[in-house]
């Protein structure tokens, strides 16, 4: 009775808001979910270690299944969601992650930690790269900013709440809740994604590009595990090495591949597109430098300025708030400057903002550095939401499914270089100062480097024509192209 009770509620909730709010709020509980679950674990390992009588190096293979499995299956997840449907492969990944989130939660030997992770990835591989497709195929173009930018603010405020809340879980109560309280939030996402998200389904489907997806799934997930091995003094050097040979082997036969074949896993022709084209590299040089902030930040407080583990995941939820801000501000943003010139600028805010905590030492007050990483969390969320929708500004609903696998790969790519390139400046420093301990002295060098690949994007994002996206922005109005897609709205 309770649980009809609360669908009725939740049922009368939803039909007050329009598709691009209530869309894209749904897909976030599983981004969400994604994000929260990849931070909070990295702070849970060495107990996890101790728990399960192993070393916290030989436990990094439960992190690596997850990644190679994401590497394997996201370029499959566009095809599979145009073959049986979005809606449906969207609420079958959130059963998959949930169910092997309860399973890492009831390991009890590294084996099968390891095996419940590469479920769990399975899941992720399709969940996230889907719920984009659903929210692209259920607004209108010049909704699509607005819309995408519900979608940011859980992608930056997972890996923010990440290590204070596995910090606390791990402290107060066991390491299995970690796992656990993904289920929750998976409920709440299937519940909604049953009563509001609307079915698509595209016709005329070809063959599936088994070669593809195997030149494809190796060459991402070596190329993701070279990432993640780099920063692991205990893996061989050689293996690093021979790790990303396989994967750029394996890319280039993909390439030779994708250029014969009529229907390939990954559609590389899209690159055609000055928007997509534009949104994949200067995206992908974004992304670089955002993604070692998860790392350089926790560390920068806590090594640098002995706060807690809680105390710098407060610190860094401040960003999260700025993300916040943005929400409402960005079409307005898109209407006065357009694409071109906001992603431009932005990338250079981006870049200051990611250098100022190479500034920061002892006497720096804690305001001034909370409202730094506030400012910079608004930019970052808004470069973000440019980013995001200019990449599909030119792409129509036949090759959408192509292109949010496109990208969630390259996405993919980019966030684990992010961390690399974090680690080997880092480490870079401990060796050339001959220190065994990081200081605050350590880190200028990385914050340095990374605003760098912020400024690197802005190229990019400076040859896209001027009336770029001049209907997503909102700047103009143009008639939509009609497809032949077979939309059944669920119930409400």
């Amino acid at each position: 009775m309770a649980m009809t009770y609360a669908m009725m509620a939740l049922s009368k909730l939803g039909s007050r808001l329009p598709l691009r709010v209530l869309v894209p709020l749904i897909v976030a509980c599983a981004l969400f979910m994604e994000n929260l679950d990849a931070t909070v674990l990295s702070t849970a390992l060495p107990a996890i270690a101790n728990d399960l009588h192993q070393s916290p190096i030989q436990l990094k293979l439960a992190l690596t299944s997850y990644l190679l499995t994401l590497g394997v299956f996201i370029p499959a997840s566009g095809w599979v969601a145009d073959r049986w449907g979005a809606r449906l492969i969207f609420r079958l990944a959130i059963l998959v992650f949930a169910l092997g989130s309860a399973l890492c939660g009831l390991a009890n030997s590294i084996q099968f930690l390891i095996l419940a992770r590469a479920l769990q990835g399975i899941g992720g591989a399709m969940m996230v790269p889907v719920g984009r497709l659903v929210i692209l195929r259920s607004v209108a173009r010049s909704e699509m900013v607005g819309a995408l930018a519900w979608l940011t603010i859980p992608a930056l405020i997972g890996p923010v709440v990440g290590p204070p809340l596995g910090g606390l879980i791990t402290t107060y109560y066991t390491w299995r809740w970690i796992f656990w309280i993904n289920l929750p939030i998976a409920a709440l996402g299937l519940v909604l994604a049953t009563l509001f998200i609307p079915e698509t389904r595209m016709a005329g489907i070809g063959r599936f590009d088994f070669i593809g997806f195997v030149l494809s799934g190796v060459g991402l997930s070596t190329l993701v595990a070279g990432s993640s091995a780099a920063d692991t003094p205990a893996i061989p050097l050689p293996v690093t090495i021979g790790l990303f040979i396989i994967g750029t082997i394996c890319s280039v036969l993909y390439y030779f591949h994708a250029k014969r074949s009529p229907a390939p896993i990954l559609d590389l022709d899209l690159l055609k597109y000055p928007t997509f084209r534009s949104g994949i590299t200067g995206g992908s040089f974004f992304r670089i430098g955002i993604g070692s902030l998860p790392l350089l930040l926790p560390l920068l407080f806590q090594l640098g300025f002995g706060f807690s583990p809680l105390g710098s995941g407060l610190m860094t939820f401040v960003a999260a708030v700025g993300a916040m801000g943005m929400k409402t501000t960005a079409g307005g943003i898109l209407k006065r400057f357009g694409f071109r010139t906001t992603l431009a600028i932005n990338s250079i805010l981006c870049a200051f903002t990611l250098l100022a905590p190479a500034a920061f030492n002892l006497s720096t007050p804690i305001w001034l550095m909370s409202l730094v990483l506030l400012i910079g969390g608004f930019f970052r969320s808004l470069q973000f939401t440019c980013i995001n929708a200019i990449t599909y500004a030119e792409i129509d609903q036949p090759q959408m499914s192509q292109a949010t696998s496109f990208s969630s790969v390259a996405q993919q790519l980019s966030l684990s270089l992010g961390i690399t390139v974090g680690a080997a400046v880092l480490q870079a420093e401990l060796t050339f100062r001959g220190q065994p301990r990081l200081t605050i002295a350590d880190f200028w060098l990385a914050f340095v480097v990374v605003s760098l690949f912020s400024i690197f994007s802005g190229f990019s994002f400076l040859r896209l024509p001027r009336d770029a996206g001049e209907e997503v922005a909102g700047r103009k109005r143009v008639e939509s192209v009609q497809v032949n897609i077979s939309t059944v709205r669920s119930e409400r």
